[in-house]
């Protein structure tokens, strides 16, 4: 048995008058959950300790193998009520604690069904069908609001994101070739993939990064080409950080940086990318995202647009990202972009979908995490180390057994404006010895 942390010890003291309560309705969530996790949990062993002391085993043995012991008897009742957000807080909290196996297992044990098991869930259908009727009003982000949402998450310490994030702070889904690549290797095989899919194919071209955060795919487009590169973002942090190492390397008379939200853009560009924001837009102001896109887009011009996607008919948010990590965020169907670049008179020239390499990026990270958590927890509490711990594994199980994805949207005013076949982005990592095929 793990021994228990001094962080547990005081939640437990502190919610020992819970423990001891009981009812029928109590009881009767306590049964029902045990129900559903027998029918969610296809393989593994999970061994479930309730606050009352009885315990239940679910899966089909074998690893992995964890046990948990829950030590607030409400919280049954919150998980049927709320599963994703009571689960989250309950593991923040201490409520919920490991006494085998670790968290990335639970999450993984627990979403082992797929999607469709997770969608057959007690009250299911009602938190979806809430969530579309409070949709515009959780999702649409204005400006004022939107700054208010990048300042939540990106303008945290500096030092927190160079715990677990690569040399260029890669904030989105690397692409893994080979599958053993480092993490560096595989981020910059990201940017060159991006870089060969904006057809840097001229000199002098003018680029336009929307939501450049630190600067690295910029100075990375600007470092394997002539381009010169603006990037907008509504971080102040980021900002500082970006212009301040872009000088450094000697590219800030090709690399400039603004704080500037996309909808006040008013320069057109030979090639626009977007990586990693359009999580943030909502779908009430698609049309303008699109709108604005076209119209900073010259005649000739080529855009890549690379986002978290969910697999289904509509997209949406999870309740604990939405409260704790991530709040206005929404990530859509590749249904509902596609169908609002087409509103806009695009043409989708290119698409390609990302199914694991989130997951992979996701592992990485969690890892780097764990070997530097003292660190986050000198900077922040060991609360913010339990949340971002779960940040990072929950979203990584989402991406291996969820319906969650990456896609990336090539775009063009023209259909001739890329070449006929896909072979250019043949060899388009430069990193891994390939042609860099830039001008």
């Amino acid at each position: 048995m793990a021994q228990q942390s001094s962080f547990e010890t005081d939640v437990e003291n502190a919610t020992h008058a819970r423990r001891v309560r009981g009812g029928p309705v109590v009881g009767g969530a306590s049964a029902l959950v045990a129900t559903i996790l027998r029918r969610i949990v296809r393989r593994g062993s999970l061994e479930w300790t309730e606050a009352g002391g009885r315990t239940y085993r679910f899966g089909t043995g074998g690893a992995p193998d964890v046990a948990v012991r829950l030590l607030d008897r409400d919280l049954p009742l919150r998980l049927l009520a709320q599963p994703n957000l009571a689960l989250g807080e309950a593991w923040m909290d201490g409520r919920l604690v490991l006494q085998r196996g670790t968290l990335r297992e639970l999450l993984d044990l627990l979403t082992s069904g797929g999607p469709e098991a997770l969608d057959s869930l007690p009250g299911s259908g009602l938190r979806a069908m809430a969530d579309r009727l409070l949709s515009r009003r959780r999702h649409r982000n204005p400006s004022a609001r939107a700054r208010a949402n990048v300042a939540h998450h990106y303008d945290l310490s500096d030092d927190l994101y160079d715990l677990f994030l690569d040399r260029e702070r890669q904030y989105s889904c690397a692409y893994f070739e080979r599958g053993d690549e480092t993490l560096d290797e595989a981020q910059a095989a990201k940017m060159h993939r991006i870089a060969a899919k904006l057809v840097l194919n001229r000199p002098g071209l003018s680029v336009l990064d929307i939501g450049s955060g630190w600067g690295g795919l910029a100075r990375s487009v600007a470092r394997d080409s002539t381009a010169n590169v603006t990037g907008i973002t509504l971080s102040r942090e980021q900002l500082a950080y970006a212009t301040a190492r872009t000088e450094a390397e000697g590219l800030a008379g090709r690399v400039k940086f603004h704080l500037r939200d996309y909808r006040d853009e008013r320069d057109r560009y030979d090639r626009i990318v977007s990586v990693g924001m359009f999580e943030h837009v909502g779908p009430s102001d698609y049309d303008t995202f699109f709108a604005t896109m076209a119209r900073a887009l010259k005649p000739d011009g080529v855009a890549l647009l690379h986002s978290i996607g969910i697999m289904g008919a509509e997209g949406g948010s999870d309740p604990w990202i939405r409260k704790y990590i991530f709040p206005g965020g929404y990530c859509p169907t590749l249904s509902q972009a596609i169908a609002a670049a087409e509103r806009a008179g695009l043409w989708v020239t290119d698409v390609e979908i990302l199914r694991l390499h989130y997951a992979e990026t996701l592992r990485l990270w969690h890892e780097r995490f764990a070997a530097r958590r003292d660190a986050a927890r000198a900077l922040y509490d060991e609360r913010f180390c339990r949340m971002w711990e779960f940040y990072l594994a929950a979203c990584e199980a989402g991406f291996r057994n969820g319906r969650t994805m990456v896609f990336q949207l090539q775009l063009a005013h023209r259909r001739d404006a890329v070449p006929l076949t896909r072979a250019y982005l043949d060899g388009a990592n430069p990193a891994q010895g390939g042609p860099k095929n830039l001008a």
